[in-house]
């Protein structure tokens, strides 16, 4: 290793750590164990470095996640740990090449932005048309007669912002007056935008398939997230013409210009390789547990990401809090009673597909499982979980999270029975099943404004001090929940049944997932 970025590397340990002693709940020295190895001897900042830095994003059906399975395996045998690659179905291949977008009149300008998931790249050189904002047409006739004049043009698909600068600024700096005011003129867009589309008759996901078949060049578009100048990027429909996000800066800049009438003209050139559907994984560690090995205790998260960056917040701080924890725990705890399993679950972003999979495919795990902890939001000290609807879990995880030292615990609010996730993450494939699925809930860190499926969801955003805290609440809750004498009861709470809330669902087997296409979100 260089020197320098050895200096570098101790910087980031010695500036994202801080000094605390602790006083333990109990005596029990696995617990000291994991303690001391989590926060004195953490890997965290490597294996950070190794999978957002070097791997990068992780979307489904790409090599990069491919890459990240393979890696994950590397690192568990390293350890000593069983782990394999399951396959659960294919997924549509595609691999990101380089994407440059320019303005070249009125002025000449480079752009921020990136091609969409999935997007069909251009010709060598790129491909060069004006512009022309989606119609404002009053019925879906009216649109139909429009619909030729996007021949030949880049076709503007989003709503355009007024003002670029997060509500944070306008609380802190502006007048009631001008921030109501803005806040009216944005709803003002919002429903102008919503009737554009209503108006169409034709669905949002299926527009770019409508616009490529009426001879345009490609779509334009652009999903503020109301943060600090990150956008967010999913994936298109279109097959055959490039469809690409802009920052909000630049995409406001050519709507302007379209809308004024000056006519402007833009470049894309943008690389991409899409190829026949390539298997699709999930990551599962293993440590067999000595008297029961039959039972299991679980920790789970997501290993795809969507991939306008390297998916740090999502969900490769759930990754790494899960990997860490079964490194601590094959140190401090190497002869589990129950058998501790990982799953790093793939195709989380397209519909829960790795996890409702596994569930699918391993009914005797299901069955035999004392708890699943799933972690999948963002960088911040776990503060919440859910009994999950179980009416004697409270007992279990109560007598648990007051053996683990009180500087992880002391925030951490349980709701008790709780109800069964709802879908919007990978432990609900578990609750739907019946099994004891627990969501651990972190603090927000302007998650869903600032890094969630954005173009700034990077390295640099993680806080090392809450990941540790989360390392040793997740190594924890698999080692008590390991040695813990009795079985949860699966004795739910009753659900309402007005339309469905809370109401468990029996999901369909994922056998061979198939794309579906459109602005995935979870």
């Amino acid at each position: 290793m260089d020197r320098r970025w050895g200096v570098f590397a101790l910087l980031v340990v010695a500036c994202c750590s801080i000094a605390v002693s602790q006083t333990f709940p109990s005596d029990d020295p696995v617990v000291r164990k994991i303690w001391t190895e989590a926060m004195d001897s953490t890997q965290l900042p490597s294996l950070a470095h190794e999978l957002f830095d070097v791997i990068g994003p992780r979307l489904v059906g790409s090599p990069g996640m491919m890459k990240a399975h393979n890696w994950a395996v590397a690192k568990y045998r390293k350890w000593g740990i069983e782990a394999v690659n399951q396959q659960f179905g294919s997924w549509r291949g595609w691999e990101r090449g380089t994407t440059h977008i320019d303005l070249l009149s009125p002025r000449v300008r480079t752009l921020e932005g990136t091609m969409l998931a999935f997007s069909p790249g251009t010709r060598k050189g790129g491909v060069t048309a004006r512009l022309i904002v989606l119609v404002d047409a009053p019925d879906s006739a009216s649109f139909q007669k429009w619909l030729p004049s996007v021949r030949g043009r880049f076709v503007l698909v989003s709503q355009p912002q007024p003002t670029g600068r997060p509500d944070k600024n306008w609380e802190e700096f502006g007048t009631k007056e001008s921030f109501d005011s803005l806040k009216a003129l944005r709803e003002k867009i919002r429903g102008n935008w919503e009737h554009r589309l209503a108006a169409s008759a034709v669905k949002a996901d299926s527009l770019p398939l409508v616009l490529e078949e009426a001879g345009a060049m490609g779509v334009i578009t652009s999903l503020w997230s109301t943060g600090w100048g990150s956008y967010r990027v999913f994936d298109t429909r279109a097959t055959k013409i490039p469809a690409v996000a802009l920052s909000l800066e630049d995409y406001n800049l050519l709507f302007r210009l379209a809308e004024y009438g000056d006519n402007p003209e833009v470049r894309i050139e943008a690389v991409s390789n899409s190829v026949d559907p390539v298997p699709t994984y999930n990551t599962v560690g293993t440590m067999r547990g000595g008297e029961k090995p039959g039972e299991f205790v679980m920790l789970s998260a997501h290993l795809d990401s969507w991939d306008a960056s390297s998916g740090a917040t999502d969900n490769g701080t759930g990754t790494l809090v899960m990997m860490e924890a079964m490194r601590v725990l094959k140190k401090c705890y190497p002869a589990p009673r129950r058998t501790i399993m990982v799953g790093h679950w793939g195709s989380e972003e397209q519909g829960l597909n790795g996890s409702r999979a596994f569930v699918k495919d391993h009914p005797e795990i299901v069955e035999h499982l004392q708890a699943l902890f799933n972690q999948d939001n963002g960088t911040g000290r776990v503060q919440t979980m859910s009994a999950a609807g179980l009416m004697n879990a409270a007992e279990h995880l109560g007598r648990w999270l007051s053996r683990i030292p009180n500087q992880v615990t002391q925030n951490i609010k349980v709701d008790f029975p709780g109800m069964p996730a709802g879908g919007g993450t990978d432990h609900a494939s578990f609750d739907a099943a019946g099994a004891p699925g627990f969501g651990l809930g972190s603090l927000n860190w302007d998650y869903f404004s600032y890094t969630w499926h954005t173009n700034r969801d990077t390295y640099d955003k993680l806080v090392f001090d809450d990941l540790k805290n989360n390392v040793v609440l997740a190594a924890c809750l698999a080692y008590l929940a390991s040695e813990d004498p009795e079985f949860i009861s699966r004795e739910r709470r009753a659900m309402p049944m007005d339309k469905g809330a809370g109401k468990l669902q029996e999901w369909p087997p994922v056998k061979e997932p198939k794309r579906e296409g459109g602005m995935n979100t979870k």
